[in-house]
Formats: structure tokens, C-alpha cells, sequence
């Protein structure tokens, strides 16, 4: 790479762009959403170079009719112009078109002779575009929220249409690659939770020819002889987050970890609140969580899950999360993250559940779980196999981790022209 001395051109993104404009959400609000149908995209769904799938709407063929004119296309941009996730932005997954999109979010469709869509994406993610949008997005009567004349006069400073898909293919090769590594995890996952269903809910586990099966009640029907049905807290360690406002968090300090931030089986730092390292020590330490711990959405998106790593340190727990931990004479953590994950979980969480606003549970629900606890030496083969799987699919989480890093730090470089790439 070498410093770029190309001329690059003040543009408003008005002039170089074919559409720029946010959807609606159909009459009756979420009680008005279907199991399928029409993807409807929301703020929710839509990181910083990341689509999240967890909890897309869909709209049925009347609905989506009428919101024909906010359907996306392939490479369209979609930024998040109100609330907390304001200026988050990536592009439409090519699997989702013709999706539509509510009014939290807008379409930004490039024009394909002047812009590519995905340089486009990389440069309002880039911390010089980045700081320009919040700093929009925070002044005037409206707070928190892009106008559709704020991202119209936005001005972006560019380089010609074959440097920009130049840039964008380097990008996009890192992301493709990160992309692939999810996919492998995805695999790997499934392919744990396939082994845990066979041996802990069919119970073909090693050795089960020689197994007699005996009455378990009318909950859990025949279960393996030996195996024993137990209390949820009597083999796992289980606690609520403290419940902290807004108003208590500070600029640094030790972060708190909340329900935006379990994604994807991992753990997003950036998007935590902090507390002061002396009042956490002072008030909350007992909510400080620990290396393997698996932590549990209980509100919104029911049921997300990720495991604590010690990048993820130090880390404490709050509102609408619940922390598993491994207990003397439990189950094993390995084992206890595949029962989280499995529909039999899953299922009775959502049961359970109760709110008018939005569906949460929490230790008083979870208190009234049983489980089959299984004998000791299957568990420890389980655990042996499944720890494995988890070390493996850590690695890959870690190599995801470098291909970030590297791309994060080439986008300021290249879209604001410091580098060039050589032809």
C-alpha cells in the first residue's frame, strides 16, 4: 500500500444515490407479525457490518403490498436512523431480498455509476463518517434520530467508482472470510446439539441396549435406570442481573454486560454500559462473572446464550440476563450450555414466561424446572466429547476475532484515502 494523491470529489449522498427512504410498521404493531411470510427488517436486527437474525419479523402478502415501495434490493444499505441503535449500518444479506423495512430503518440504494453500494457501507462505519452521523443524530428537536435531510446532505468524500470497488473487494474479502468461520461454528453447534438430543432426550447413549428404562412420571415419561430426576438449582448455580437505570452508569469502569450485548454465542463489550470499579466493588462484586460461565438472555429475545471467556473479563452481570454457573456435585458446564440451547429448554422458558410489555422469566420460573440428570460416567464421556467441540469452536471464534481487528483497522485507512491500494 502507498499514500493515496488521487483527487477525490465532495459528494452528497443525495447525488449519488437512487433511493434514500424508511419503511412503516403495519397496523396493529407486533401483534400484527407471522411465523413467515415477508421479512420485515428492524433496528434490532442490524449491527455495524452485521445482520442479526434473532427475532425477524415477517409480514404476510397484504402487508408486504403495502410496503412495496421500502422493498430492498441486493447491496442496498440499511441504516438505523432513531433510538439507541441510531447510525448502525450494513448491508441487506442477499438472502433476505425482497425484504421490506419499518420506519426505524432507512434504505440507501447506491447508484451504481457513481457509488458502490458496499464501499458505501465500509465508509458509514468508518469513525471520521461515524462521529458525522451521531453528531446529526443527537442535535436538534428530534433526539437520537437521522431525518431523511440529514442523510441526504450527507456528504462523503470519494474516490472514482473503480477505486471504491477496489477498496470494497478487499474489505469484503475479510468479511466473506469471517463469514465462513460463522458458518463453521454453526456446524459445530448444531452438530453438539444433535449429540446432546441423542444421548440426553432419545437416550441412545453409549451402552443403552443394556439399560433398562423405568417410569420417570407423567412429566418425563420412561427414563434410563439410574439416571435421576433433579431440581434446576440443585445442579446448577443460577443468578438475576441487579436491574441498574441508565442514570447510574458511567463513561469507564468495569462494563455491565445487558441483553444488546449476547449475540451470535458471544459477547459485544461495545455495546455494555460501566460502573465505577469502587462501587461495583462496593455494591455489585457478588454480580461479577467468571471465566465459562454461560449467560442467558431473560427478556426480549428470549434465550440468547453466550459463554464467558477471559477476553470478556473483567464483566459484571445485569437486568435482563441470567448467569449459569458449574456447582460442587452439578452437572458439567458443558453439558448445562447444550440443555440451555436445546428446545427442551428453549420451549419451556417461553412457557413460562409472563409481562404484557414484552415476555421475561427469571429465577421464580426457573426454580420450578426439573432435569434428568444422568449418571456419572456418561456425563463425564459427554463432557469430554462436547468440551472438545468447545475449545474448537473457541479457536475459530478467536481467528474471527483477528480478521475484525485487521479490517477494522484498514476501513479508516482506505476510505478516507490515507492508503491507496497498489494496482
Amino acid at each position: 500500500m502507498r499514500r493515496n494523491r488521487a483527487n477525490w470529489n465532495n459528494e452528497k449522498l443525495k447525488d449519488i444515490t437512487t433511493k434514500i427512504g424508511s419503511g412503516a410498521t403495519p397496523r396493529g404493531g407486533q401483534g400484527a407479525y407471522h411465523q413467515e411470510g415477508m421479512p420485515l427488517i428492524r433496528s434490532k436486527n442490524i449491527y455495524d457490518l452485521n445482520f442479526s437474525y434473532d427475532d425477524l419479523a415477517f409480514i404476510n402478502d397484504s402487508q408486504a403490498e403495502q410496503l412495496d415501495n421500502v422493498s430492498v434490493e441486493k447491496d442496498d444499505v440499511l441504516l438505523n436512523i432513531t433510538g439507541a441503535s441510531v447510525c448502525r449500518c450494513t448491508s441487506v444479506p442477499d438472502c433476505l431480498v425482497p425484504a421490506r423495512v419499518n420506519q426505524h430503518v432507512a434504505i440507501i440504494r447506491a447508484d451504481r455509476k457513481n457509488l458502490d453500494g458496499k464501499y458505501l457501507k465500509y465508509t458509514l462505519v468508518s469513525p471520521l463518517y461515524k462521529r458525522a452521523l451521531m453528531g446529526l443524530a443527537t442535535t436538534g428537536a428530534t433526539r437520537e434520530a437521522l431525518t431523511k435531510n440529514d442523510i441526504e446532505n450527507f456528504e462523503l468524500k470519494l474516490p472514482g467508482i473503480k477505486a471504491q470497488t477496489r477498496i470494497a473487494s478487499v474489505l469484503s474479502a475479510y468479511d466473506d472470510l469471517i463469514e465462513n468461520n460463522e458458518k463453521r461454528i454453526k456446524i459445530l453447534e448444531e452438530m453438539a446439539q444433535l449429540l446432546y438430543s441423542e444421548w440426553f432426550v432419545r437416550f441412545n447413549f453409549p451402552g443403552h441396549e443394556k439399560v433398562k428404562m423405568v417410569d420417570g412420571g407423567t412429566q418425563y415419561g420412561m427414563i434410563p435406570e439410574g439416571w435421576n430426576i433433579r431440581k434446576l438449582w440443585d445442579v446448577v448455580g443460577f443468578l438475576e442481573g441487579p436491574g441498574l437505570r441508565n442514570w447510574q452508569y458511567r463513561d469507564s469502569g468495569i462494563p455491565f454486560l445487558n441483553i444488546r450485548t449476547i449475540g451470535d454465542g458471544d459477547i459485544d463489550i461495545d455495546e455494555c454500559n460501566y460502573l465505577d470499579i469502587e462501587e461495583v466493588e462496593r455494591k455489585y462484586s457478588h454480580f461479577l462473572l467468571k471465566e465459562n460461565d454461560i449467560v442467558i438472555s431473560s427478556s426480549g429475545t428470549l434465550g440468547r446464550l453466550a459463554t464467558i471467556r477471559k477476553k470478556h473479563l473483567p464483566l459484571c452481570l445485569n437486568t435482563s440476563v441470567i448467569r449459569f454457573r458449574e456447582i460442587k456435585d452439578g452437572l458439567p458446564i458443558w453439558f448445562v450450555r447444550q440443555y440451555l440451547l436445546s428446545p427442551l429448554f428453549q420451549n419451556k422458558i417461553r412457557s413460562l414466561a409472563s409481562g404484557s410489555a414484552q415476555l421475561n422469566y427469571g429465577s421464580s420460573h426457573l426454580s420450578t424446572i426439573s432435569i434428568v440428570m444422568p449418571k456419572a460416567n456418561i456425563l463425564d464421556e459427554y463432557n469430554r466429547k462436547a468440551s472438545c467441540v468447545e475449545e474448537y469452536i473457541n479457536n475459530i471464534r478467536g481467528h474471527i476475532a483477528v480478521l475484525r481487528k485487521i479490517r477494522d483497522m484498514l476501513i479508516p485507512q482506505l476510505v478516507t484515502g490515507k492508503r491507496e491500494l497498489k494496482y
